[in-house]
């Protein structure tokens, strides 16, 4: 660190001497730190120009990157001495999941962890941790993200649900197979699942894909078709009766929804924050 900091402070100042006294040292261990640095680098990143020292192609580049570094190094200091309870907490979320349930619940997280900021972008499938910038993600489906450590939130119970407009106001299983069956893109199997855990063989009838339940959700409401949907997202559709579904049909589960977050970050404050807090919203419900 000390040669990295020799060298971003004579590529900045362009001087030996000013990086000297910035650095409260001498003139000749600033030039011996870079010295050792290029000797490991094995390139050179200063060419001398009258009297003063130019930052080579090489070395402006590499310069940049350090200057990043140092500056992320020096933040990520000031924010832990002010702040060591806290932090950024970056959270991959489901579109429903997140808007349905999470959303609501949120005030309660962050009255309980002021110093905790929480930013949410969607995922809808599984990705690298290593790729991207979230300390954590909610997933739906089985435990099964490699390299993760999770958390079991909830099973997900699953419902057919369709407009009292196209079945005459009472869903069952005859009209269901006579009706549009309408897709989500990440969950192509469902219906057949579904089916063979009633007992039946799927129709052959199939409807529209969708890539988000917000919007199956208006089509079924609209008379579109039936769609198999999360009953906690239609609760209020089938209080209301703008939706009606099969209360005989078997109770269903196509996953749980789960927090998952890399290994290395297990400790990291605002992820176990959010985790200790998640499961105690989860276990309230049950």
């Amino acid at each position: 660190m000390s040669w990295l900091s020799a060298f971003e402070s004579v590529a900045r100042l362009g001087s030996v001497t000013d990086a000297a006294a910035e650095l409260d040292l001498t003139q000749g261990a600033v030039s011996r730190q870079i010295q050792k640095l290029e000797q490991q680098l094995q390139v050179s990143l200063f060419v001398r120009e009258r009297r003063r020292l130019a930052v080579t192609p090489a070395g402006r580049a590499y310069a940049t990157e350090v200057q990043k570094s140092l500056t992320n190094l020096a933040n990520a200091t000031v924010a832990l001495k002010s702040n060591p309870e806290g932090g950024v907490l970056e959270l991959a979320i489901l579109p429903a999941f997140g808007t349905h349930w999470l959303a609501p619940r949120l005030p309660a997280f962050l009255s309980r962890n002021p110093g905790v900021t929480i930013n949410l972008a969607t995922r809808t499938v599984p990705f690298e941790f290593a790729l991207e910038k979230f300390h954590a993600a909610i997933h739906f489906g089985q435990d099964d993200w490699f390299g993760t450590g999770s958390l079991k939130l909830m099973e997900e119970e699953v419902v057919p649900v369709a407009s009292p407009l196209v079945c005459e106001g009472r869903l069952t299983l005859d009209k269901l197979k006579n009706l549009p069956l309408l897709q989500l893109e990440t969950r192509s199997g469902a219906w057949s699942q579904w089916f063979e855990q009633q007992g039946s063989g799927q129709p052959q009838t199939s409807g529209i894909e969708f890539d988000q339940f917000a919007t199956m959700l208006k089509a079924t409401v609209f008379g579109t078709g039936a769609a198999l949907m999360p009953r906690y997202l239609v609760e209020a559709e089938l209080a209301e009766g703008t939706l009606v579904t099969d209360e005989t049909a078997q109770r269903t589960s196509m996953g749980a929804y789960y927090l998952v977050w890399p290994e290395a970050l297990a400790d990291h404050p605002p992820v176990a924050a959010f985790r200790r807090w998640i499961a105690a919203e989860v276990s309230e419900q049950r």
